[in-house]
């Protein structure tokens, strides 16, 4: 978790307006949280934060690549990602409803950490059915295994081929 620290930005020094920074999103940022969907990156991220009187607003623009294993064949991918999402950060010592989505700072806090922000949209950009091509039509797609795939499924096996046991005949007389 102190590699997480590096994703924290002191506002309190900061002038009024805009600042950029930009952070490296690797494999060991992933490595970190321990039941992350994601195992594999390499993304970049940039952060705009303006600074006003009375709140921070973060703009988030992630982009590269994430390692994923298609739902298809089975094979590990490179999924394209490009992520652009707005957080707003209020000064105040009241909590503000979750519904809203806005992140309260009190007036202790000179940091704010934006792993979490980073992780949470990179999560919520892994699609749900991961694919890496339709019936192996580009070079990821394993189409040896897609193969094995239709071979069993269509019943072909060696394991079907099999002596056949009298037992199931006996069985099936009481249907």
């Amino acid at each position: 978790m102190k590699s997480l620290k590096t994703y924290s930005i002191p506002f309190t020094g900061l002038k009024l307006g805009k600042h950029l920074f930009e952070y490296a999103i690797t494999d060991a940022f992933f490595e970190e949280l321990e039941y992350s969907l994601v195992k594999k990156a390499d993304l970049l991220c940039k952060v705009e934060l303006d600074k006003q009187e009375t709140m921070l607003i973060l703009n988030f623009d992630i982009a590269g690549t994430i390692g994923l294993n298609c739902d298809k064949c089975l094979s590990q991918y490179p999924q394209q990602v490009a992520i652009h999402e707005r957080q707003i950060a209020k000064f105040g010592e009241e909590e503000i409803d979750e519904d809203e989505e806005i992140i309260t700072l009190k007036k202790n806090d000179f940091e704010i950490n934006v792993a979490g922000l980073i992780y949470e949209y990179v999560t919520v950009s892994v699609p749900f059915f991961a694919r890496c091509s339709d019936e192996g039509n580009t070079p990821y797609c394993d189409k040896e295994m897609l193969g094995q795939f239709n071979k069993f499924a269509s019943g072909d096996s060696e394991t079907n081929n099999e002596q056949h046991d009298p037992r199931w005949d006996a069985l099936k007389k009481f249907k």
